[in-house]
């Protein structure tokens, strides 16, 4: 007969638990939350205190059967969700579930999933902390309130079915700021000056120009530049200085929570969530040889610190790998600048140094090994060396004019050895040996490039978590969620790599922005983070946290809700455009199938109608085969379609098509926008399934000039950017190219 039950909330884990415990211990999972919010109503009686009305989760009476049947079999129960807040709160919904004395619970933690690891948690069990369960409790409250008080008046103000969150809502605002950003701003033109220089042995090098009489160029146009040309043509070069010293780079800390989802974002464009969900099995635990072993330390942290043993264990490895050079004389300790870590866990790293990855990577999928890997490599590297650098700044003063090149030479790659950025490094440059100060040069070529300044780049999934991490905008456990849920509300859409606010996503912004400008803010949501974690850390107490929150919000609710019918008028767009039934002015409205025009004399008059979609850039122009006119791209209940710009007169309409022709051989089908089960975007042929043609890339309908394939792709490259790209002979182009040829189909 068992003495001990342990429950963890993840079945995989329960499975890598059981394994380091002896028969005493009888292992179950409540297979996450057990408890919940209602679903369909406000679930919060804010005359009673802000009570929360907590109801048992669908699906989840019988696993609390099953707990509180073994429950009543044991002398101690243990309860082992993950080491966080949300973990901590279904610790607390368990031990209410299971109604035994509460002298005969404890709770545990396990930062990583090995023999140590569980042993040294059950060693030393404490208290339910009603603390973080009161942190975790009123963020849930909150994001309630929020979420079902300002959703109904966003739907009476734009259409019903929407939905603003705490959180996300300013995640949304800082993309659409960024959007506004671009969209105001005004490139400028500059020139870049370089010459190419001589010395006396024959050996060339390259300067660039940093200063013309003691201040920084300014060189707004081709005429200017040309000016300046003229006069170094006629000036004497002499080198001022050469300066040598050598400079090192540090290793940066292990991951956190946000760090690992940016570097996964920018190096295999995995979304958060993916990469959260990969971390957690390598966390609980993957099969090795019929051995369940957790890889990883807990993923959702904030904190890079790292435990003596880790250290010990890195050291011993990056000597036995790389050799004795490579290991710094003293372990290196890592600080977070940020004022508000929760510093219970370690930085992410691997639990074991015995299981690299290339030992194990039979027993792991694709993109576990990947993000194994990545872990691996950075925890060792911010154990090793620096790298270190020989530096060489060469000035050549010509008259008024100031040049510079500066070289980096690796002399030892330290860290670099295990952890290398994956971007294409530039290569040093290479500068003559022998130059000296006072030495004359002779010019071989002067260089003058036009340049335009440019807006700063729209956020993708990883730079965005990177802007919310740093205005301390939500924690480790939420920001994948903070992503996803802005995508799943089509309020945000992927592009080329990068967040790009739709048409609903710019309204439901400027909606709250306007309407509850202090409450979705960046500053306020930052300051109610920093009110968690006092809750957590038992210097506030939660009511007050909630009390304050709640007058200013009610407040700016009421206001909002007063004002909707104002705000709805004036969302309406005016179109110049005459309603062909009635004769009044058509406008703009939106719906839940997006924008579409109306009459302005409704309910009078109940006249509808498509409105054009956004322009449908790099497609030919498309002829109804009816009337011989122009088709165009509108919107409908079901999405894009094609339809005769002569409506109502001619009411030809056609299945949305890009008007490509499909570049397999023998098909006569067009290519067709389509979408997965999980709404990701992909480019198929019409003529399906006799003809499989499929792509990711965007494809343009361009002949390939070195194959002639019928098609080309725009494609995200992770080295280049956006590319335009053969999709059979790889051959690449250049923008301007494409458009040319567009014109001539």
């Amino acid at each position: 007969m068992t003495k001990y039950l342990l429950i963890v909330e993840s079945p995989s884990k329960a499975r890598t638990i059981k394994k380091y415990l002896g028969k005493d211990f009888h292992v179950l999972s409540s297979v996450g939350h057990i408890k919940d919010l209602p679903e369909k109503e406000l679930g919060i009686d804010i005359a009673r205190d802000f009570k929360p009305k907590y109801v048992t989760i669908k699906g989840k009476t019988k696993i609390i059967q099953q707990l509180k049947s073994a429950a009543k079999e044991v002398s101690k129960i243990y309860l082992a969700p993950d080491p966080d807040r949300e973990g901590e709160a279904i610790a607390w919904h368990i031990a209410n579930a299971l109604k035994v004395p509460e002298h005969r619970i404890q709770r545990v933690l396990f930062n990583e999933i090995t023999y140590s690891g569980v042993q040294y948690g059950i060693k030393h069990p404490r208290k339910i902390d009603m603390s973080l369960v009161n942190a975790q409790q009123a963020r849930r409250v909150m994001d309630r309130l929020v979420g079902y008080q300002v959703s109904p008046v966003l739907w009476k103000t734009l259409y019903s079915g929407l939905s603003a969150g705490r959180v996300q809502s300013v995640a949304l605002r800082i993309i659409c700021e960024r959007e506004a950003e671009i969209e105001r701003f005004m490139s400028r033109e500059f020139w870049d000056l370089t010459v190419d220089l001589e010395e006396s042995k024959g050996q060339r090098f390259t300067v660039k120009c940093v200063k013309i009489a003691g201040k920084k160029p300014d060189i707004p146009d081709e005429k200017t530049a040309r000016q300046h040309e003229t006069v170094l043509k006629n000036l004497s070069y002499i080198v001022e200085s050469v300066k040598e010293k050598e400079v090192s780079k540090s290793p940066s800390p292990p991951f956190i929570t946000s760090t690992l989802q940016q570097e996964v974002t920018r190096r295999f464009r995995f979304p958060p969530a993916k990469t959260m969900k990969i971390a957690q099995q390598l966390y609980e635990g993957i099969d090795i040889g019929g051995d369940r072993v957790g890889l990883i330390t807990y993923m959702r942290t904030d904190s890079v610190r790292i435990s003596k043993d880790a250290i010990d264990g890195v050291r011993e490895f990056v000597s036995n790998r790389f050799g004795k050079e490579y290991l710094p004389t003293n372990p290196r300790y890592f600080k977070t600048k940020k004022k508000n870590i929760q510093d219970a866990h370690e930085g992410i790293r691997p639990t074991r140094f015995d299981l690299s990855p290339e030992q194990i990577s039979g027993h792991l999928t694709p993109d576990q090994k990947k993000l194994y890997q990545l872990i691996w490599s950075r925890f060792a590297a911010c154990q090793m060396a620096l790298a270190r650098y020989k530096q060489k700044t060469v000035d050549v003063k010509a008259d008024d004019y100031l040049f510079r090149t500066v070289s980096n030479d690796l002399v030892f790659d330290g860290f670099l050895k295990a952890w290398r950025e994956d971007r294409k490094e530039e290569a040093s440059k290479k500068l003559p040996e022998n130059l000296t100060e006072g030495e004359k040069v002779k010019l071989v070529e002067i260089h003058t490039g036009q340049k335009f300044t440019e807006p700063p780049p729209r956020f993708s999934e990883g730079t965005l978590i990177k802007e919310l991490d740093t205005l301390e905008i939500g924690r480790p456990s939420t920001y994948a969620s903070i992503v996803s849920t802005i995508l799943t509300r089509k309020y945000v859409e992927r592009k080329t790599g990068t967040l790009l606010p739709t048409d609903l996503g710019k309204t439901v912004n400027k909606i709250l922005v306007q309407n509850m400008p202090n409450i979705f803010n960046t500053k306020f949501t930052a300051n109610m983070e920093e009110d968690l974690d006092n809750i957590g850390s038992n210097r506030k107490a939660w009511l007050d946290v909630i009390h304050e929150f709640y007058k200013p919000f009610k407040q700016s609710l009421d206001a909002f809700d007063t004002q909707r019918k104002q705000i709805k008028e004036n969302l309406h767009e005016k179109t110049g455009e005459k309603c062909e039934l009635c004769g009044s002015e058509m406008v703009i409205k939106w719906s839940r199938n997006g924008k579409f025009l109306a009459c302005s004399a409704f309910p009078e008059c109940r006249n509808t109608k498509p409105i054009l979609d956004t322009p449908a850039e790099d497609l030919p122009e498309k002829t109804c085969p009816n009337c011989e006119g122009k088709m165009v791209v509108k919107h409908g209940r079901y999405g894009k379609f094609w339809a005769c710009s002569n409506y109502p007169k001619c009411k030809t309409t056609e299945r949305f098509t890009l008007n490509i022709s499909c570049p397999e051989s023998d098909c006569n089908g067009k290519i067709v926008e389509k979408k997965t089960r999980k709404d990701k975007t992909f480019y198929g042929c019409s003529a399906y399934p006799s003809c499989k043609f499929a792509t990711w890339n965007e494809p343009i309908a361009t002949i390939c000039s070195s194959c002639n394939y019928g098609i080309l792709e725009r494609k995200d490259s992770r080295s280049k950017g956006t590319i335009i790209i053969c999709p059979k002979c790889k051959t690449e182009y250049e923008e301007q190219d494409t458009v040319k040829e567009i014109g001539n189909i």
